[in-house]
């Protein structure tokens, strides 16, 4: 029977980044986005496993610090993980085994990869969708999204709009531990949304007991992040930016969010 679900383990790297890792085959995994090496030479050597796959996301340093010491680490015992990384960045990011664009997919052993495009954060930004899940780096976060660095609030919206367009069941694994803090953000903006209220209470209770907060359903980012309900007439109403356009919506409350 095929297999619908992938199954993922959050390693926690630097402060607050996630490292996250997936099976590619019975004894491999891919690695997306590892910040530093460590914790996962750590998770593999406990489990007598290797690194097939490194997916880098875009070409911050907490992001990609860890690949070079994990190449040296797999060459060390017989084997050589590829990496993978967005064409467009290539010039940026550590040397490439595969360059992927938009729209393509890719085998990660016994597994497909879907590329998309979503620059915003970075002009190179990729994310990746294995099975029900996507990898999203520092575009969409739970509750929040990415930055706007190097793109404009309009590629961010689109880029956004194009993620949101997935399926509701696809699990979101973001490149950050920052759902408190982006929840605090959504309920200052809509004081008197119970749900979020809700969420909030939930929310404290995982991360005072430091469990990762995803994966997470997309749906509900659909339904909470503020973010992506940039052209939802009521929210926009509720926060006095009534007759707005989407995009500018996204623009006004991104920069509140900078100064949060």
């Amino acid at each position: 029977m095929p297999q619908h679900h992938l199954m993922v383990e959050p390693v926690l790297a630097l402060k607050d980044n996630y490292v996250w890792l997936f099976k590619t085959s019975a004894h491999t995994w891919a690695a997306v986005d590892p910040g530093e090496a460590g914790p996962v030479i750590h998770h593999l050597d406990s489990l007598g496993e290797t690194l097939s796959h490194i997916l880098l996301t875009h070409h911050h340093h907490d992001h990609t610090g860890g690949v070079e010491a994990l190449r040296r680490h797999g060459v060390a015992r017989g084997y050589t993980p590829l990496v993978i990384g967005a064409e467009k960045d290539a010039h940026r990011l550590p040397p490439l085994d595969v360059a992927v664009t938009g729209e393509q997919r890719l085998s990660l052993g016994d597994l497909e990869a879907e590329v998309m495009e979503v620059p915003g954060h970075t002009l190179g930004h990729v994310v990746y969708r294995v099975l029900d899940t996507l990898f999203a780096g520092d575009t969409l976060f739970r509750f929040g999204c990415g930055r706007v660095f190097e793109g404009t609030p309009e590629k961010m919206w689109d880029s956004l709009s194009k993620i949101r367009a997935l399926p509701d069941t696809t699990q979101l694994c973001a490149g950050h531990e920052y759902t408190l803090v982006n929840l605090q953000f959504a309920c200052s903006l809509e004081p008197n949304n119970a749900a979020l209220q809700t969420l909030l209470t939930h929310i404290f209770r995982q991360t005072d007991m430091e469990q990762p907060t995803m994966p997470s359903p997309l749906g509900e980012e659909k339904q909470y992040n503020p973010f992506l309900r940039s052209d939802d007439p009521a929210f926009a109403k509720n926060i006095g930016l009534t007759g707005l356009a989407a995009e500018q919506v996204f623009a006004s409350i991104r920069k509140k969010r900078n100064s949060f």
